[in-house]
């Protein structure tokens, strides 16, 4: 059951390291450069220049990658060596989870994770039943209900039976469905049908459960959470792969130059070096030919700065830097559990400046999972006020409900108006009879651990929250048994006798239960989806219902998830006929559940309405805002969840992505011919799936089953006695597969990507974490854009892990969501801070650095090449060999690593002010082939000037005593003194916007370096002392003291700035970016501000109200047959059930209020 993530070990990391390091191009390349450079005869530079830069890169990134295994190391230490009790030998003993094999027989109690895929055998509960919670494998917290077969259930916990059970299971091989299980227990010849109810996965945790056993079905990476989880890729950035391209053309561009000069070389060889060979004898042995070979390798090596190997130091340092400013970001530290973000991949920070599309998690996501009685409709009255701070600042009626007078209210409950309460005090029938109903029609199971605590376990959190409404105003459950239910109404205990459950599925979409009262009254109350009560409402009830469907169509404009409650009178004669026909219905052995439906459509007719109930699904802070700056910032996101399609659609509606103006497309197809149904176009040639433009605007709801659905294989697994079982191995593997896809077939994903991309909201309910993946593959397969992935539970780590960027949000699912993550934060709404601000940053600030980087090496190295033509081409430097040795290490190195941790071109405010300012990343603007072209184009004129105009200048002058100026040394002292001030001070002014003491430190400190270490190098006491390591003696003091070398370098210097900015000036001029646009307003803002003074701030006004023609339906998370549970005998037992959890532990029963913190950037 051992589960492995780490890539090395203490043995195999020193050579696999080495090995994946080197099969980077780059790397490679320069551990050929230094092979090189170890022969005399075509060395020009010391061998060091490479060799001390290549060690540098492959220490930090051999020691960044040991960092992360540790990391993978202990996180794989702490989950494999997890206790779990183990039946061996008759007794349960402690074993670790890494330990656990297939057909081992364990024990699970209360709030312990399941470690395996289990068969269920049997638990403490009546009915062989155990209670899971799922939010690591489908995001979901409700409780789920799972049950034992009879047959293995009659063991219980007598060890001698579960050591001595004997059986075969045939069951399916691995696989990722979570839904879905089929297999077939064989017991004593007698099969018996095994499907996903009986079965535990891996990542469940167990609730309210004091026991149970479980056979180990699949260990390890078997598991269906582990085939969900994905697997790991290494992730690389645009830029990366930019870079690599050109690296390869930049390959190729050196080894034309070095062809050219190797030609050169030869002609210049027969034309003119017999006229040398009196005073530079040739070596023996060695021709023309030869020295033409030894003149290209030469010349590589010159040449070679052209692809700076520093330029790959750098890069990782600017990303280290970059995440470090994400680390000690305050802005998005949430103090609450004291979480800060925390970049986990140093390797992908300017990607997010790039983000195209967003896919994102529903449930502790976007939402808090947490559901709050907001507003309800009485009888035609509307009660219930907004709750957002700014409303409550200016409105004196929204304060807090005092519930004092009730000893049994939950104090955790949040209701903003008197007036209900004072009606309900005032005896008011219906507003009595509203509550009523929700104290008596639900599945809620309380708990009473202490007089006077109540606790409610319910199935879903909206059921909690409704019955801890009717709690707090007076109608307060008490206790239930199969045939009643107690309430404690406005001080006094009324029992009612439960005749029936109308149990809710998805097509009644209602709930209903037939009660009768100490009076011998009998009631049938039902509420559900508003537009199926309306349906089966009294003719009598139409005023009310029209009332009543504004206040639905007022509360859906806000969002809120509603239910409409409705009751009906029953007559004692009809209700004896009803039961007779109800219990010959439930006990049919053909058609039961059709002939209950007809029953369940026979009573549920002619409802007295009540009124409705609004609920809010409460969204962390920020949300809405969030998605509309992301929005404004055109990116486009996609919600992929495993909920129902109601509440995400609900969810849709309150984060403002789904509107009424928009038109929505549902598609729940289960077949492919309904899936494919209406495309007409054909891409199945098409690699990339271009935008289109559309008029209007589009939704697209999708659930999993139109997506794909799997049909796998079939497995055989034997289970002998356990004592028997260490002994031997198990099982035999034989399987068929075969798996049917419908929208993610290949002749129909890219209609669904194709039609998908033309909305502007895309929502998938129902789909499984390995279909989150695979809707993430396709868009990064098919649209050339950057995709994002966010989550926080453990059925979200397969979608983080196939994105571009995979962001964890470590909320109420554990951990797993964060530990896949490249980044991490504990609220959604710091993702727009993590976009817009520091991922734009990082992506201009890496488009920069290699703009500069790419212009300085080229300029520097282009200067050989031109000097070739009058050097003979042998090959010889332009520059001292000091200067080659800490150009790019010393030089250079600080101040361009300034500009790419520092530099901004706006601020964080200006950043949120205008999100439009992000789109340069999405097209790939600043740095692209064309740029890199263009940058070349430039650097080549660079070199030009650098060398001619020197050369020009100083080609027949002479200093003021008559000696001549133009010796080599003065020459390359002119020169290289030339390009430091241009590539160091000029180019550096025209391309930083932000200032900071570190950028001036780093600038004048790089100038200031050069020409200490010039002297001290061109001294007379290192010439003494290494005389033929420092050969340039005097020649700074010479030269520097002649004027006309300061007015050539003066007019060298001019002559490369002045194209460069006459060029971004007509630029700006003529096709502003966007940036130059909002510049040109920053700055007509400030200098208003200057004139009239600041603005006062505008008056409050409440935001507008969404006018609303939908409503939502019954968007509990309800399974169904919990009423059949809640009904049957052998489930409530006298004796206290076990609490599901803490009352300060539980995200289901908190019921506080939203306290939403407005985003103010300061």
């Amino acid at each position: 059951n051992a589960i492995k993530t780490s890539k090395y070990n203490l043995f195999s990391f020193l050579p696999l390291n080495l090995f994946e390091q080197f099969s980077r191009l780059a790397n490679a390349y320069f551990l050929f450069l230094l092979i090189l450079q170890l022969i005399p005869q075509i060395s020009a530079v010391p061998w060091f220049t490479t060799a001390v830069p290549l060690l540098i890169v492959l220490s930090v990134s051999g020691v960044k990658d040991a960092n992360d295994d540790i990391n993978r190391h202990k996180q794989d230490k702490q989950v494999n060596n997890r206790k779990v009790k183990v039946l061996i030998h008759g007794e349960l003993r402690e074993e670790r989870w890494m330990n656990i094999q297939v057909g081992d027989i364990i024990k699970l109690e209360s709030n312990q994770f399941v470690p395996a895929d289990l068969l269920l055998l049997s638990s403490s509960e009546p009915l062989n039943l155990i209670y899971v919670e799922t939010a690591e494998l489908d995001g979901e917290t409700n409780l789920k209900v799972k049950q034992a077969l009879t047959v293995t259930g009659e063991m219980g916990d007598n060890m001698d039976d579960l050591s001595a059970f004997r059986g075969e299971l045939r069951c399916e091989p691995p696989n990722n469905r979570l839904d879905k299980f089929k297999g077939t227990l064989t017991v004593d010849g007698q099969q018996h049908g095994v499907d996903n109810d009986k079965i535990l996965l891996r990542g469940c945790t167990v609730r309210n459960t004091e026991w149970c056993f479980g056979l180990v079905i699949f260990a390890g990476s078997d598991t269906k959470l582990m085939q969900n989880s994905g697997r790991t890729t290494f992730k690389r950035t645009r830029i990366d792969q930019l870079m690599n391209i050109l690296v390869l053309c930049i390959f190729g561009f050196l080894a034309t130059i070095c062809a050219i000069m190797t030609v050169g070389h030869a002609v210049w060889e027969v034309n003119e070096g017999s006229a040398f060979t009196a005073f530079l004898p040739r070596q023996s042995g060695v021709d023309i030919p030869l020295s033409s070979f030894y003149a290209f390798w030469s010349y590589v090596i010159v040449l070679n700065t052209v692809v700076p190997i520093s330029l790959y130091v750098s890069v990782e340092m600017i990303r280290l830097g970059n995440s470090f400013f994400i680390d000690w970001d305050r802005k998005m530290y949430y103090p609450k559990k004291d979480t800060p973000a925390q970049a986990r991949t140093t390797t992908l920070n300017e990607e997010l400046g790039q983000i195209k599309y967003i896919f994102s998690d529903k449930t502790g996501t976007l939402t808090q999972n947490i559901m709050t009685f907001n507003k309800c409709s009485i009888n035609g009255r509307n009660y219930g006020r907004n709750l957002t701070p700014a409303a409550s600042l200016h409105n004196k009626n929204t304060e807090r409900v005092d519930f004092s007078w009730n000893q049994l209210a939950d104090p955790k409950f949040v209701f903003h108006d008197y007036s209900l309460l004072k009606t309900m005090k005032e005896g008011n029938l219906e507003a009595q009879a509203f509550f009523r109903l929700l104290a008596l029609c639900h599945t809620v199971m309380p708990e009473e651990n202490l007089p006077g605590e109540l606790n409610y376990q319910a199935q879903s959190p909206d059921e909690d929250a409704l019955v801890t409404a009717a709690r707090n105003f007076g109608f307060v459950f008490r206790s239930r048994t199969p045939e009643s239910i107690t309430v404690m109404e406005m001080g006094r205990k009324v029992t009612y006798e439960l005749l029936a459950v109308l149990d809710f599925n998805n097509v009644r979409k209602r709930m209903s239960v037939i009660v009768r009262d100490p009076e011998g009254r009998m009631t049938l109350y039902c509420k559900g989806a508003d537009t199926i009560i309306y349906e089966r409402l009294h003719p009598s009830c139409s005023k009310l219902k029209d009332i009543t469907t504004t206040h639905l169509n007022e509360y859906a404009g806000d969002g809120l998830r509603t239910l409409a409650l409705a009751y009906k009178d029953l007559e004692k004669s009809y209700m004896e006929r009803w039961l007779e026909r109800h219990h010959e219905a439930s006990t049919a052995i053909e058609g039961r559940e059709d002939k209950l439906d007809v029953l369940y459509e026979d009573i549920e007719t002619d409802l007295m309405l009540l009124g409705a109930t609004a609920v809010e699904d409460k969204l962390q802070d920020g949300v809405p805002h969030t998605i509309e700056q992301l929005a404004k910032a055109d990116i486009k996101i996609w919600v992929l969840t495993g909920d129902k399609q109601e509440t995400a659609e609900n969810i849709g509606y309150s984060c403002n992505m789904l509107r009424e103006e928009m038109e929505i497309f549902v598609v729940t197809a289960n077949t492919a011919n309904e899936s494919g149904r209406g495309a007409t176009a054909s891409y199945n040639k098409t690699q990339t799936v271009p935008d289109e433009t559309v008029n209007g605007e589009y939704g697209l709801i999708i659930n999993g089953h139109s997506l794909v659905r799997s049909c796998f294989r079939h497995q055989t697994v034997s289970v002998i006695s356990e004592s028997e079982r260490r002994m031997q191995s198990l099982g035999s593997w034989s399987y068929t597969a075969y798996r049917s896809a419908y929208a993610l077939q290949e002749d129909l994903e890219l209609e669904l990507l194709r039609t998908a991309c033309m909305c502007k909201t895309v929502i998938c309910c129902r789909v499984t974490p390995l279909q989150k993946a695979m809707v993430v593959e396709l868009v990064k397969k098919y649209k050339q854009a950057i995709t994002l992935a966010i989550g926080d539970g453990a059925n979200d780590v397969s979608m983080i892990k196939a994105a571009h960027i995979g962001v964890g949000i470590s909320g109420q699912e554990g951990m797993q969501a964060v530990l896949s993550s490249d980044f991490s934060f504990a609220q959604f709404r710091y993702l727009q801070r993590l976009l817009l601000v520091h991922g734009r940053w990082s992506y201009i600030r890496m488009c920069k650095f290699l703009q500069y980087f790419f212009y300085k090496n080229f300029s520097y190295t282009l200067v050989h090449f031109w000097y070739g033509f009058f050097c003979g081409f042998s090959a010889q430097t332009v520059y001292d060999d000091w200067f080659i040795t800490m150009y790019n290490m010393v030089y250079t190195a600080t101040s361009v690593l300034a500009l790419g941790l520092f530099d901004q071109d706006v601020n964080d405010r200006w950043s949120f002010r205008y999100p439009q300012l992000y789109s340069p990343g999405q097209l790939n603007t600043f740095f692209s082939k064309k740029t890199f072209v263009r940058c070349v184009m430039v650097s080549t004129y660079t070199s030009l000037v650098l060398f001619f105009i020197p050369w020009a200048a100083m080609q027949d002058s002479v200093r003021g005593d008559g000696k001549d100026v133009a010796d080599y040394q003065s020459f390359a002292l002119s020169t290289q003194t030339s390009l430091m001030i241009v590539v160091s001070a000029q180019q550096m002014f025209l391309d930083t916007f932000y200032w900071t003491a570190i950028n001036q430190f780093f600038l004048w400190g790089s100038i200031a370096a050069y020409l200490a270490i010039t002297f001290t190098f061109f001294s007379n006491g290192l010439f003494f002392v290494f005389t033929s390591s420092f050969p340039f003696i005097g020649t700074a003091r010479n030269s520097l003291k002649q004027p006309n070398v300061w007015l050539t370098m003066f007019l060298t210097c001019l002559l490369c700035v002045l194209p460069t900015v006459a060029f971004r000036f007509l630029h700006m001029q003529l096709r502003p970016t966007i940036t130059d646009k909002k510049f040109s307003r920053k700055n007509k803002v400030r200098y208003k501000a200057r004139e009239e003074g600041q603005p006062a701030p505008a008056p409050y006004r409440p935001p507008p109200r969404r006018v609303s023609t939908r409503r939502s339906s019954y968007a509990f998370s309800h399974s169904q047959g919990y009423g059949d549970l809640v009904t049957s005998r052998k489930f409530l037992r006298l004796k206290r059930r076990p609490s599901l959890f803490g009352r300060n532990q539980s995200p289901l029963v908190e019921n506080q209020p939203q306290r939403y913190r407005t985003i103010t950037e300061e």
